[in-house]
């Protein structure tokens, strides 16, 4: 059991800061979605951010190449997978499915997390973790729904596109923390944006996609690329390192919260009542877990408070 002060090193505060940005950018990424393919979107906002990491990439790059094979195949995954090709695959399932299966499916993220955090990170999660992750996951359910017992799953195809897109987000969130073990926050940031870059290089490629955009467009893509992107980056991986995978991963939920604020007071969009319960539930259980992990005891998620002491990195 970790000692009170490392107790108080817990981040899960500033992973769920991380993904509140994340929420913002819809405000940049929702016109920008509406004039160009989303692979020609990530690209250009990947290409900015391996532009504004590129002091750092140097030296990320003899890091990875001394690191364990663990490490360098989790940069790998984070990079290509979670960065790049789970957001084309997410597309994708709206484009040959319904609108509504993505986004059931990729509830599933959290569940699977925390089934990867248990298998790689031995990560163990005592009876109280239940009383954040359960009113934490129906509460993202109802705020993304506004009937949230009316859904139809329409298109296999589809479906297995989201579920693997979810697969995707949430190894992510396990990898990072394993990672983080042989490299710091900012040279798995740099990684993981030089690398996603490649991948999409690669998907334009594959599927002929169209990569211009307007001389107009480039400060939308330089803001999406700073804020949601580099900064909440930063944040995400600085606070991964001593936050265990199955907190950040709930604490990633405050990333439809700060959705929904956008989406009502920028976007002009409304919410129905079962969707500001969800909106409550999801805001309650984030910002509970944080503060019960930071003050109690006996912390939810019984694991060593530091990466490199959950894992063994010399593999």
């Amino acid at each position: 059991m970790a000692a009170p002060s490392s107790r108080r090193a817990d981040r899960t505060w500033l992973i769920a800061l991380a993904a509140s940005l994340w929420g913002l950018s819809a405000i940049w990424r929702d016109p920008l979605a509406k004039q160009y393919p989303s692979v020609a979107i990530v690209f250009w906002e990947h290409l900015v951010l391996v532009l504004l990491v590129s002091p750092w990439l140097l030296g990320a790059v003899r890091a990875v190449a001394r690191a364990s094979r663990r490490t360098q195949l989790s940069v790998i995954v984070i990079g290509a997978g979670s960065s790049a090709l789970a957001t084309t695959l997410f597309t994708s399932a709206f484009r040959l499915g319904d609108p509504i299966t993505p986004q059931v499916l990729q509830k599933l993220q959290p569940l699977i997390a925390l089934l990867l955090a248990a298998v790689l990170l031995g990560e163990r999660h005592r009876p109280s973790f239940a009383f954040f992750a359960v009113p934490a996951i129906a509460g993202a359910w109802l705020l993304s729904f506004p009937e949230p017992f009316a859904i139809s799953i329409t298109s296999l195809y589809a479906a297995g596109l989201a579920l693997g897109a979810a697969a995707l987000w949430a190894a992510g969130t396990v990898l990072g923390r394993a990672a983080s073990a042989e490299l710091t926050f900012r040279e798995l940031t740099s990684l993981r944006f030089a690398v996603g870059l490649v991948a999409l290089a690669v998907i334009s490629l594959v599927t002929d996609t169209s990569m211009g955009i307007d001389a107009g467009s480039i400060g939308s893509i330089v803001v999406l690329a700073l804020v949601p992107g580099l900064v909440a980056l930063l944040l995400y991986y600085r606070g991964l390192r001593t936050t265990p995978a199955s907190r950040a991963t709930l604490a990633e939920l405050a990333f439809p919260i700060t959705a929904a604020v956008v989406g009502v007071g920028v976007l002009g969009r409304s919410l129905d009542p079962t969707q500001w319960l969800g909106f409550a539930l999801v805001l309650a259980a984030v910002v509970g877990l944080a503060l019960h992990e930071r003050r109690s005891e006996r912390p939810a998620v019984a694991t060593p408070d530091r990466a490199d002491e959950a894992i063994d990195v010399r593999g």
